[in-house]
Order: C-alpha cells, then sequence, then structure tokens
C-alpha cells in the first residue's frame, strides 16, 4: 500500500463531513474537531511507520521485521524531532535528507499558505493529545482541516527522504 493511501479515510470522512458541520451546534462541532483530529494524526502514524518499514524491508526482509516490531509501539510519538529520532537511527545522512526536504516544504507551504507548517503540524498533534487526555478541543474544524492537509509535507518530506 502506498503511505498516501493512508489519508483517504481521512479526505472522505472531510468531504463527507464539510456540507453538514456548520449545521450543527457548536458543542457539537467541537466534538467533531476532535474525532478529526484523533483520525488525522492516526493517517499520519500509519504513514510514517508505512514509510519506514518499506525502506526497511526494502533493504533486507529482516530488517524490515525488526523495524516493524520496533515500531509497533510508535503511538502518537510522531512529532518532528521523533521523527529526526527515527531518522537517526538509520544514519545521520536520512535526518539531513529530512531536515533539508522539511526547509522547502516550510518554505513552499509559507509562501503558498501564509502559515508555518511545522506550527500547523505541532497544533493538530497538540489538539488530538488534549482532545484525548482531557477533551479540551484546541482548533476550529477549519484549521483541523487546513493543518492536518498542511501537515502532509511533513509526511512527503519524510518519503522524500527514505527514497
Amino acid at each position: 500500500m502506498a503511505y498516501t493511501d493512508r489519508f483517504n479515510d481521512v479526505d472522505a470522512l472531510i468531504s463527507n463531513l464539510n456540507p453538514i458541520i456548520p449545521s450543527l451546534p457548536f458543542d457539537v462541532q467541537a466534538k467533531f474537531v476532535g474525532f478529526l483530529a484523533v483520525n488525522a494524526v492516526t493517517a499520519y502514524e500509519l504513514a510514517i511507520k508505512e514509510i519506514i518499514e518499506d525502506y526497511a524491508s526494502s533493504k533486507h526482509c529482516d530488517f524490515g521485521e525488526y523495524v516493524r516490531c520496533a515500531l509497533a509501539r510508535i503511538n502518537g510519538r510522531i512529532k518532528i524531532s521523533d521523527i529526526k529520532g527515527e531518522l537517526n537511527k538509520f544514519g545521520g545522512s536520512y535526518k539531513g535528507n529530512f531536515e533539508t526536504n522539511l526547509v522547502s516544504k516550510e518554505a513552499s507551504v509559507l509562501q503558498n499558505t501564509g502559515k508555518s507548517l511545522s506550527a500547523c503540524y505541532d497544533n493538530l498533534l497538540t489538539c488530538r493529545h488534549r482532545y484525548v487526555h482531557a477533551s479540551v478541543i484546541t482548533l476550529t474544524i477549519q484549521e483541523c482541516v487546513d493543518y492536518y492537509n498542511i501537515g502532509k509535507n511533513v509526511i512527503d518530506a519524510l518519503f522524500d527522504s527514505m527514497k
């Protein structure tokens, strides 16, 4: 499966929710933000696992299995610093490639949207964390959707780094 396929369910969820969200009471909209944030971050997590596991398996099947087991408990530990830490285990060049790709994507996103890629990505992770652990919503539905779409660039930067 391509890592981008991990986004299909969240993308479908967004397109199906968009027409009905504005008509819902504010407190119900907030619950959908939490639900969407959980799904979006899960998609990121699965895509990250897929990219790293595919890379390891391409080097050797046993290495792929080792990495698959090591990543089994990644569970939301997908901050940019966490990704850099995982890449460092493969050698500094992968981490360097990721940082270079991330700087390029950051500049592109800033130019196109006026928003910081890393801030959007971090804000979505924070929203998910605060919702799951304290039922606190930190984003609007539109921010959640926008940040999710912008945050995909972090995953793309990882993929480009592991080629």
